[in-house]
């Protein structure tokens, strides 16, 4: 990574009063922050709360309903650069990957050949001002890009991110996911923007991967504003914590129409106004660590849930005050005298004291009601796997003493070095290696997606086994098209009866409002929640998680480990993820590198 220019002590991204709603539901309301130099912001939250959103609207990708964006990058007049890494790459699929890094390091070519124009210009006109203070202005720059280590930079990124052996002259589109994954990530790298942004920059990365990107990010100079599920990483380079999921704020700054066409939205939100999750409403900022941030809001959301318990209880008190007939002293109650002016004297002192009673009381119900707190959201909670009558899977339970899988020199050419392994009854293992490793080839094998190259793989005929991929993809068998509902796409997978047995909303992975969403307006997390739901509707007895903390909320990625440890029948899993694997108290198996040697290496293609 250059040195970057001090300048950039004064560079700062700000947001102010950010609103959006896609598809009739409101996203992010009001949100407001602020990104110094030097400051590494990392936004969690919810599947669906905005992170990616937010960050498109800070590249100026989105236009908010309401709000403004603001990137100074300290030297003067003209725009800030902004570097967004997102689902969309910043090259053409159709460009080899020397083009895609000479795309990124473009204003570091220009500058250099700026230098040259202006340095002939100078041995022409040596004395002319002007064309002196041009030469100094273009030196200037191409020392703040750093313009005559360009060379050395993009090898460094390359090598750092694990795509070093590359051939420069292969297409875009010959990568593999993770590949370009990291392709992107290098580009915005290389680019050098002032302000920098990241969707999930850790996904597809291994540990020596991450490890360069952590130590250059604790280099960056520059606002850096970043959305991740990856705990370790957020516990390690975060300077502090935004928050996008729902705070503790006044119900008048929050309530909103029920959405139009959800099933008993109406008379859900009336008998229980703010109960269903919301996002981007009033957002939270922690200073510290990701464990800090645990704790802090662990605090936070106690009390808020207490708060909100004395605040209705004492709503209750005063709405029964106003509303019952008040009177001082006993009803049957006669003063000694019978006379007229004894009647109405006491009668007129009753009603004034009755009076002021229920004004007061009046007046402290309408003083609560207009500043509550709004009630704390259910927060989404993964149930795991629903309890079925029959056996786990298909087909007759086996005798546990025998291996459930077992792989022989199993082995995929360029792809997977020869691996053997015995996955016995009620086993969980993990998978590790390096990016290239064969991580993903190695359960597509296991799946059935995969033919093998060599050696065998054996499993009894009745085994059922489910694979969940890194690829983020909701079929549409039924040809719906882009209205498709989540529940659509559950019941077309699962089949009719099926759902209507195990429904989606058994598994707790998706908000009730959610459900009825078309696929396409969810987030990937969203999905990814989805795909899980269609696999876990009639659980496999072999379980195959491919990176499944990809793209996952923070609270759901804690939920799943325990889901694994729990599972009735066997796991496999295939992580990056450093947190699960500190944590993992099961078997586990280490790949080797591919051999470069190997034959038809150069057409890996493992992420």
């Amino acid at each position: 990574m250059s040195t970057q220019h001090t300048s950039f002590s004064r560079a700062h991204l700000r947001l102010d009063g950010i609103s959006v709603t896609f598809a009739g539901r409101r996203v992010l309301t009001d949100v407001s922050l602020t990104v110094p130099a030097g400051e590494r912001l990392g936004l969690i939250g919810e599947n669906g709360s905005g992170k990616s959103t937010l960050l498109r609207i800070a590249a100026g990708l989105v236009e908010p309903d309401a709000g403004s964006v603001l990137a100074v990058h300290g030297r003067g007049p003209g725009a800030a650069r902004i570097g967004l890494l997102h689902q969309e790459a910043p090259f053409g699929v159709d460009d080899t990957v020397a083009e895609a890094v000479e795309s990124a390091v473009a204003p570091a070519r220009r500058a250099v050949a700026a230098v040259d124009a202006r340095a002939n210009e100078l041995a022409e006109r040596a004395d002319d001002p002007a064309t002196v203070a041009a030469y100094a202005a273009a030196l200037e720059e191409a020392e703040r890009l750093d313009a005559w280590a360009a060379d050395a930079r993009i090898a460094a990124m390359l090598s750092g991110l694990g795509l070093g052996a590359l051939p420069l002259t292969r297409r875009v589109a010959e990568l593999s996911g993770g590949q370009r994954a990291r392709l992107s990530l290098a580009w915005v790298l290389l680019s050098d923007p002032d302000v920098l942004l990241l969707d999930e920059p850790s996904n597809h990365l291994d540990d020596a991967a991450t490890e360069h990107l952590r130590r250059t990010l604790l280099a960056w100079r520059g606002p850096v504003l970043f959305a991740s599920h990856d705990r370790a990483f957020l516990d390690e380079v975060a300077t502090g914590i935004v928050d996008l999921d729902p705070a503790e704020l006044p119900l008048s700054a929050t309530d909103e129409e029920p959405q139009a066409g959800e099933p008993g939205a109406a008379a859900r939100d009336a008998a229980s106004p703010g109960r269903e999750a919301g996002s981007g409403y009033g957002i939270t900022r922690f200073t510290g660590s990701y464990s800090d941030y645990l704790r802090t809001r662990a605090e936070a959301r106690s009390r808020w849930e207490r708060r909100y318990r004395d605040e209705q209880h004492e709503l209750a008190k005063l709405r029964a005050g106003v509303g019952s007939s008040q009177q001082v002293g006993h009803a049957d109650w006669k003063p000694r005298t019978e006379t007229r002016a004894a009647q109405k004297f006491y009668s007129d002192r009753n009603a004034r004291v009755v009076a002021r009673r229920v004004n007061d009381a009046r007046s402290r119900l309408e003083d609560l009601e207009a500043r509550q707190i709004r009630q704390p959201p259910e927060e989404l909670r993964f149930l795991g796997v629903p309890t079925r009558r029959e056996p786990l899977g298909a087909g007759p339970v086996r005798d546990d003493a025998a291996p459930v899988i077992a792989a022989t020199s199993l082995a995929v050419r360029g792809r997977l070095d020869p691996v053997s392994f015995e996955l016995n009854a009620g086993e969980r293992l993990l998978v590790t290696g390096a990016n290239g490793a064969g991580k993903s080839t190695l359960l597509r094998l296991i799946a059935g997606h995969l033919p093998p190259s060599s050696g065998a793989l054996a499993a009894p005929d009745d085994t059922s086994i489910g694979l969940l991929t890194q690829e983020v993809s909701v079929p549409d068998p039924r040809g719906r098209g882009p209205e498709r509902t989540a529940r659509q796409a559950y019941e077309d997978a699962v089949g009719e009866a099926l759902a209507e047995a195990v429904p989606l909303r058994t598994f707790g992975l998706l908000a009730s409002r959610d459900e009825g969403q078309p696929v396409r307006v969810l987030s990937l997390g969203q999905q990814r929640r989805l795909e899980l739901a269609i696999l876990l509707a009639k659980p496999p007895r072999v379980l195959l998680l491919d990176e499944p903390t990809n793209h996952l909320s923070l609270p759901l990625v804690t939920a799943l480990e325990q889901a694994i440890v729990d599972y009735p029948g066997e796991v496999i899993v295939a992580s990056h993820d450093r947190w699960l694997r500190r944590g993992w108290t099961g078997a586990q198996l280490e790949l080797n590198p591919v051999r470069a040697d190997a034959p038809g290496h150069p057409e890996t293609r493992e992420s």
